[in-house]
């Protein structure tokens, strides 16, 4: 297990001898990101980075958890001493605070409405050698299980000739995630697995690939979900675990349709019981 330092923060050789010119900013947007890290304690399992190319273009396809899987997924490329492009919501460029960084990290910006030109934007970033990353579930997971999934990475890696590394990410939306308090106890764990590339096979179809890069995702966040080292310290923190495993989670379809409902602005958003406020104010005393 790996636990951000303060050594990591400053060390010179973080992105390697000669990093990229123009991403000082992205390169300290990750040194704050291991500050909080390392305030947090959080305790990283990251395997396969050597799955990562050091050098030409990719598309990064993980599963989508919680809030914060895009830092997590960085760590990933880092020992390689790559930074990953993601595409993310236009309304997030927009933001007063986010947007600036956003846009000076060379993230891409996603409008549904307009997808063509994120989807040219993220070909042209691959086929300057660039490392993108996708959440091809397009929103967070309530069943934290893997929905299915959006064909446009697997046509930008067609289009753009570049494999695709399947991802999974675990454990992070333990700290914020969609539906839930933030929660900030110390020591949770988080685990990155990335898999071995997959190239277009010949005569193979987007649609092909996409199976293929869906099935190798959910064979990583299962092995992601049985490895991991935390366990649900009682009954009312089972919520986090998907209902395969023993937890609480929705459903595959109990998650659609709160999705649904959430676009159609139907739901009702649930509150959080006055024992499990209680708990979970107690922990972060207790770890403070």
């Amino acid at each position: 297990m790996y636990t951000a330092s303060w050594h990591d923060v400053v060390r010179r050789d973080l992105f390697g001898r000669r990093p990229g010119r123009g991403d000082g900013p992205y390169r300290l947007v990750i040194r704050v990101a291991l500050v909080v890290f390392r305030l947090l304690r959080l305790r990283f399992d990251v395997r396969g980075s050597e799955h990562v190319p050091t050098s030409g273009g990719a598309v990064i396809c993980s599963n989508h958890v919680s809030y914060l899987d895009f830092t997590f997924l960085g760590l990933g490329a880092l020992p390689r001493h790559r930074l990953v492009r993601f595409m993310a919501k236009a309304s997030v460029f927009g933001h007063w605070f986010a947007g600036p960084f956003m846009r000076a990290m060379k993230h891409i910006p996603v409008d549904r409405k307009a997808g063509a030109a994120a989807f040219d934007a993220a070909v042209r970033a691959l086929k300057d050698g660039e490392l993108v990353g996708v959440f091809p579930e397009a929103t967070i997971s309530q069943s934290f299980t893997v929905k299915d999934l959006k064909a446009g990475a697997a046509r930008m890696a067609f289009n753009a000739g570049v494999p695709i590394i399947p991802a999974a990410v675990w454990g992070g939306h333990r700290v914020a995630t969609k539906k839930h308090p933030v929660d900030l106890t110390r020591g949770r764990a988080v685990t990155v697995l990335l898999g071995e590339p997959i190239t277009p096979a010949p005569g193979e179809t987007p649609a092909e690939l996409l199976a293929r890069t869906r099935e190798a995702m959910v064979a990583l966040l299962d092995e992601a979900q049985r490895s991991y080292p935390q366990q649900p310290e009682g009954p009312d923190d089972l919520w986090w675990v998907p209902r395969h495993l023993g937890g609480t989670a929705p459903t595959l379809e109990e998650a659609a349709r709160r999705d649904r409902d959430d676009a159609n602005g139907t739901r009702v958003k649930p509150r959080t019981s006055r024992r499990a406020r209680l708990r979970a104010l107690t922990r972060r005393r207790d770890a403070a």
